[in-house]
């Protein structure tokens, strides 16, 4: 396991470098899938505008204004921000050694954080002052949808950890309860449905302010979001998040599958879960004390294959919201079955004492077939361009 970029690089490369040690490993991974998700959902939705699904919205711009106050005062909090942070890492001794806990501390450097603030406030007034007009202009533009995912994006990372964070806490107040601010701001302990639901919400309000048909839009966030899914399970195996299986010890299937591929102890996870690894000296120098399944590696395949099978005939289905009711079946119907053999707290005041996925994931299978059942009736073929 790479709990940060410093053991990745290390091992494949043999290179030591201590700045890669404030990147969390499954942080980077999950950032890359927002990355690459928004590609797709970019290449999607430029596809549904030449379909006339999507109309351009009217937008005024000014050009040569001085540099706002806002402006000013947002550069100089971001500038703080680094220097206080980033660069004291490199200042303060020992602050590598425990990333995350420096990081969520309130240690950093006063001075590297003003010099940088006070940079970056000079650089962004001399941005807005060399194309300074005597008398600034307003100008019209007309925005895409495709234009705008950038903060689509932006608001589906912000929202979907305030989700996955909330819905984890839910899932786990015993936990919760014995360090409530601990629970809170730790970057481990997030529920992916959590996260899809309160995302959602928020990426509707957001679209519905600039007139973006919400089913047409959802249709396109449905490949995008098996997508996203995949690659941030990356990170999850990668780091060793917590996100494994219950015990295996059936015999392996075939033998020419890696070990690793079918029973694992996650040596040096992120969460230094099990125990202590003979010989190891550092953070991370825990491993599981029996071997698991590894459930997120079969999620990312599992849901790499669901995502290119709805690629390969998205452009087929021309009913809006099919796509989104086949995108519920095939999310639920996955993690509902890989439920079975990961490990996860069960709701005991219930019957059969399913766990919070199960039954996130049984409603939107059931969400989905409404969708194929009635999307017909719903948004008939008129509605496309209407």
């Amino acid at each position: 396991m790479y709990p940060n970029l410093y053991y990745l690089v290390q091992d494949l490369l043999g290179l030591k470098l201590n700045a890669l040690k404030l990147v969390n490993s499954f942080g980077f991974f999950v950032a890359l899938a927002f990355v690459a998700s928004g590609y797709v959902l970019y290449s999607e939705l430029k596809r549904k505008e030449s379909l006339g699904e999507f109309e351009p919205m009217e937008e005024k711009y000014t050009v040569g204004a001085p540099a706002s106050i806002s402006e000013l005062i947002t550069s100089f909090v971001f500038g703080f921000l680094f220097g206080f942070k980033i660069i004291g890492a490199f200042l303060i001794e020992n602050a590598l050694n425990n990333t995350q806990a420096f990081i969520l501390s309130s240690q950093g450097s006063i001075g590297a954080g003003i010099l940088v603030a006070l940079l970056m406030t000079f650089l962004k007034w001399k941005e807005k002052d060399k194309v300074k007009l005597a008398q600034p202009e307003t100008k019209a533009y007309m925005v895409w949808p495709h234009d705008r995912v950038g903060d689509i994006v932006l608001q589906a990372a912000l929202w979907g950890f305030i989700g996955a964070k909330i819905f984890h806490n839910l899932e786990n107040l015993d936990d919760f309860a014995k360090d409530p601010i601990g629970a809170l701001i730790s970057f481990s302990g997030l529920t992916f449905y959590g996260g899809l639901i309160v995302a959602t919400i928020a990426i509707i309000i957001y679209i519905r302010k600039f007139n973006i048909r919400v089913i047409h839009f959802a249709d396109a966030m449905a490949p995008t979001m098996l997508f996203a899914y995949a690659a941030g399970r990356i990170g999850c195996q990668m780091s060793g998040d917590g996100d494994w299986g219950i015990p295996n010890f059936n015999p392996k299937p075939f033998t020419w599958l890696p070990d690793w591929m079918w029973a694992y102890t996650y040596p040096h996870n992120v969460v230094n879960e099990g125990v202590a690894i003979p010989g190891c000296i550092g953070n991370y120098c825990n491993q599981l004390p029996v071997t698991v399944y590894p459930t997120a590696l079969y999620e990312i395949i599992g849901t790499f294959i669901l995502f290119g099978i709805m690629w390969l005939f998205r452009k087929k289905i021309t009913q809006p919201g099919i796509l989104v009711g086949i995108y519920l079946i095939f999310a639920g119907g996955e993690r509902f079955l890989i439920e079975k053999i990961r490990v996860n707290n069960r709701i005991h005041s219930l019957p059969f004492e399913p766990t919070q996925a199960e039954l996130i994931s049984t409603i939107l299978i059931l969400l989905g077939i409404v969708f194929l059942i009635f999307s017909k009736k719903w948004f008939p073929k008129s509605f496309t361009k209407a």
